[in-house]
């Protein structure tokens, strides 16, 4: 057997592996949850006063729960989960 097929397939299988289902949950809460409120906002849109011709000012077009479950989602993703998820991989590190 060629020896550089073999070391090919080594390296290829470690290029694969699943990251644990922890790191996947974590991946998945803010997306899902940006998700749950943009279908709330789909299934309620009397919820979104913007879409009402008698809005009050931005205040109200800003702070509508539907808006803020997805902006808590999109916040989690890309700025929380990193870090955890950093963590969870190099939890072997020294601590202080």
């Amino acid at each position: 057997m060629n020896s550089e097929l073999v070391g090919r397939l080594e390296r290829r299988a470690e290029r694969t592996e699943r990251p644990p289902a922890r790191q996947l949950a974590i991946q998945a809460l803010g997306p899902l949850t940006a998700l749950g409120g943009f279908v709330w906002a789909v299934a309620q849109p009397y919820r979104l006063t913007f879409l009402d011709p008698d809005g009050k000012g931005v205040y109200d077009w800003i702070v509508q729960p539907p808006l803020l479950v997805v902006g808590v989602g999109l916040f989690f993703a890309l700025a929380i989960a990193p870090g955890i998820l950093e963590d969870l991989r190099g939890g072997d590190g020294a601590e202080s």
